[in-house]
């Protein structure tokens, strides 16, 4: 198992705040945030200086009912070389649904979803990390994900779910002891239990980040301090069995570099205090089993087809799920949207104003994700035209020519944009 040390989640916002901060070993990225031909140039200075880059995946969705993407895990693989890195991550999650087998459209969730503790759904896990790891050059770890609902009429703890996960496939864990924070607020799960049902041998390392309470669930955001309650379940974990590494997550609302230099001595602090300092034996990957009969992923694909439609398409609740707690989390997956379209059309908040997180959260109640935010942005601006918004008719004029001058397969050229330019001004 490789040693890590202390490290921070590497965002571009604060990447000079990164390679200033003392006493960061190691720091991971978003591995669909990097291109393998154009790694960023503040993380190739990183790698030359020997700092440990470790590539976070978020978009295979291991947990669906689907085999893995092949042309993803290509990606993942060769951004994994092109980084020298030890290890790469993802997540047990499942982030789309939905297409010709199952009657709903395909639908993509923007977000990492639970899986249900099952049987018939580990043994999908099992098999696809059995497939990610066969394609992957170095070993595989997966993360625990928060959840702000259950599934109904489950049958592992998420300890033992886990566990098994371990025993069967030989995949290292990445665990995140705020995710079982957020568990234990909004599910009632027993964070020390699933800590002592946890095979601590498979940890390859840890996360810690912060959250916060609102619709009367906690959100695991990244955007706020470490509470107390997730050092204290880091502080558990380290009296089990010495992690090999633990990483400070932030992806939003960047405090000052000082600020995150101290959360990293208090995270240092909590696994040097009362750690046994036994280091974990390597995890061995265990032989092949049957394949998982069609009929079971078919299940496991009309069960996370009929949740995602519910969360992002309007349908119905699935029978067993809590309603209010699936409104929560439509909610929120709106609102994660409309953050991350902010970030990649900024112009549409600023055109839009105060009314753009009103609007934006309509449109995504009636418009499920389209695949990628680029996207989105065009199709939200279009929405908004088409209802004959904004009322200002300068505002509307401004978006008509942004989103015009935009959805067509090339920038336009000059005679376009006076096409453009002359249908805003007619605009009333």
């Amino acid at each position: 198992m490789t040693e890590l040390g202390i490290g921070i989640g590497w965002r571009p916002e604060i990447a000079d705040a990164v390679a200033r901060l003392p006493g960061v070993d190691w720091v991971e990225v978003v591995a669909e945030n990097i291109c393998t031909g154009h790694l960023p140039d503040p993380l190739l200075r990183l790698r030359e200086r020997g700092v440990t880059v470790v590539p976070h995946g978020v978009s295979l969705g291991l947990g669906g009912a689907d085999r893995p993407d092949e042309r993803r895990l290509a990606e993942l693989a060769a951004k994994a070389t092109a980084l020298g890195a030890p290890l790469v991550t993802e997540h047990i999650a499942f982030v789309r649904a939905g297409g010709p087998l199952t009657g709903a459209p395909a639908l993509e969730a923007g977000h990492l979803l639970p899986v249900p503790r099952t049987r018939e759904a580990l043994d999908v896990l099992c098999e696809n990390v059995r497939i990610a790891q066969d394609a992957l050059p170095v070993p595989l770890a997966l993360e625990n994900v928060a959840a702000l609902f259950s599934w109904p009429d489950e049958e592992l703890t998420e300890g033992r779910f886990l566990a098994e996960l371990v025993d069967r496939t030989g995949v290292r864990l990445l665990i995140d002891v705020a995710n079982l924070h957020t568990n234990h607020l909004n599910r009632g799960d027993d964070p020390s239990k699933a800590l002592a049902e946890l095979p601590a041998e498979a940890i390859a390392y840890v996360h810690v980040a912060g959250g916060v309470e609102r619709d009367g669930v906690w959100h695991d955001t990244h955007a706020h301090p470490v509470p107390p309650a997730v050092l204290d379940l880091l502080g558990e974990l380290a009296s089990r069995a010495a992690p090999p590494g633990v990483l400070l997550e932030r992806d939003d609302d960047f405090p000052p570099t000082a600020e995150l230099a101290a959360e990293l001595t208090a995270i240092r602090a909590r696994v040097t205090t009362g750690t046994p300092g036994v280091p974990a034996p390597v995890a061995v990957r265990a032989g092949a089993t049957t394949p998982v009969p069609d009929r079971v992923r078919e299940r496991l694909r009309l069960a996370q087809a009929a949740l995602l439609s519910a969360l992002v398409a309007g349908a119905p609740a699935p029978e067993g799920f809590d309603r209010g707690r699936l409104r929560v989390q439509s909610r929120a997956l709106g609102r994660k949207r409309a953050g991350i379209v902010a970030k990649v059309a900024p112009e549409l908040p600023e055109i839009l104003g105060d009314g753009y997180r009103g609007a934006f959260l309509a449109y995504a109640g009636v418009m499920p994700l389209p695949g990628g935010y680029r996207r989105d942005a065009l199709d939200f601006a279009r929405y908004v035209l088409d209802a004959g918004r904004p009322e200002d008719v300068r505002a509307r004029r401004r978006l008509y020519r942004w989103w015009a001058e935009r959805s067509g397969p090339r920038p336009p050229g000059r005679a376009a944009r006076m096409v453009h330019a002359a249908r805003a001004a007619l605009m009333r």
